[in-house]
């Protein structure tokens, strides 16, 4: 009972935070994704402190029982999620790669409250996914604000990149074998591991062809650019070379 009320009360909380946000008349979209950053920071700082601090480490205690504290932080996140899963519903905003994510996590997340135990691999899960979810709403705004091509929308795209290949996907990896080869986690959450793991690799080659685009974009431009800049200097060397050969003529 307390463990359903928790859950509500986030799912009230989120959903109190939207209707604030759309007091700025910026559209559905925008307060949705605002209320996606805010919980994105938030998670990424209370899963960081439950995994590195409060314990245990979920490579050596996976399928241990929940904390107080690892089933406050799953609690607040299972209530975000069904906030952000029911508005993709609303808006059909969402493919269905991202709804498989949102349906997965939301599974997940429901078998480690309700069983008690895997709080800590769980927690670690959601640490590494949301991790690059601030990265990815600042490059929508930075989009929204006409911003995006520039430096800091670089920036934003090469640390987006980095942080997901080398904790989603890499320390990830090692996340998952050590969840499929522990003996206590239940059969049912290491088949939730399995999806999200194969979810997590079919992100990975969305975001690969996407970084693959823009580096030959990002060349094309600049060839293009050099290009056109020799040719300039080339226009503005035969000026000059026209220029002393009529002043040679004048002078004879």
């Amino acid at each position: 009972m307390l463990l359903t009320l928790q859950v509500f009360c986030s799912l009230i909380g989120w959903l109190a935070l939207y209707l604030v946000f759309s007091l700025s008349q910026r559209g559905p979209e925008w307060n949705c994704r605002l209320v996606t950053l805010t919980h994105g920071v938030f998670i990424v700082l209370l899963t960081a402190y439950v995994v590195f601090i409060d314990g245990p480490w979920p490579f050596t205690h996976a399928g241990t029982e929940n904390t107080v504290l690892q089933t406050q932080a799953l609690a607040i996140c299972l209530g975000y999620f069904f906030f952000d899963m029911g508005w993709c519903l609303c808006y059909g905003s969402e493919g269905p790669v991202m709804l498989a994510h949102h349906a997965a996590s939301i599974s997940g997340i429901l078998l480690a409250l309700t069983m008690g135990k895997s709080g800590c691999e769980t927690c670690a899960a959601i640490f590494g996914s949301e991790l690059t979810n601030p990265l990815l709403q600042s490059r929508w705004f930075l989009r929204k604000l006409g911003r995006y091509d520039s430096l800091l929308g670089d920036a934003v795209d090469v640390l987006f990149i980095v942080l997901f290949a080398t904790v989603r996907v890499g320390v990830g990896s090692v996340l998952f074998y050590h969840e499929m080869v522990s003996p206590r986690p239940a059969l049912v959450t290491k088949v939730g591991g399995v999806v999200m793991y194969v979810l997590a690799w079919l992100f990975m080659w969305d975001i690969g062809k996407f970084a693959l685009k823009k580096s030959r974009g990002k060349y094309k431009r600049w060839a293009d650019s050099r290009r056109t800049d020799e040719g300039k200097m080339d226009g503005c060397c035969s000026h000059k070379g026209q220029k002393r050969l009529l002043g040679k003529i004048v002078e004879s």
